[in-house]
């Protein structure tokens, strides 16, 4: 069968989406510096926009991904709420998360998945 590493390799580019995704949201919240000019700037509209489509994603991914994706994607995002949160209400501390590092640990995310909490539709309850 074929099936095994085709999933296996489907899984690392999920994976590597969802933490070129994070490292783009780290970048407009400040946490990463801008590759051309060195300084950290902060664009809280550009990092709520890539918020909201990790979040379409997770909910337009529901039920199809593994349990590795779906904590690494619940991980990622809950990081970045808080830190979208933090630097909105001027709480900017650095702080480094999964989601702003180069090479987080798939294996150990942060958080668990929510159970039944598929009502929840794209709420934006992490700031404004």
């Amino acid at each position: 069968m074929q099936q095994a590493p085709v999933s296996g390799e489907m899984t690392q580019k999920f994976i590597a989406f969802v933490m070129m995704q994070a490292q783009q949201i780290s970048l407009w919240l400040g946490r990463i510096p801008h590759p051309q000019t060195g300084k950290s700037e902060v664009n809280l509209e550009a990092a709520r926009l890539f918020i909201d489509q990790l979040e379409m994603i997770r909910e337009k991914t529901r039920g199809n991904l593994s349990q590795e994706e779906t904590k690494i994607l619940s991980g990622v995002l809950s990081d970045l709420q808080m830190d979208y949160v933090k630097v909105s209400s001027g709480k900017n501390e650095p702080a480094p998360t999964e989601a702003s590092t180069a090479a987080p640990e798939p294996e150990t995310p942060k958080i668990q998945p929510e159970e039944g909490s598929v009502g929840k539709r794209f709420s934006k309850s992490y700031g404004s």
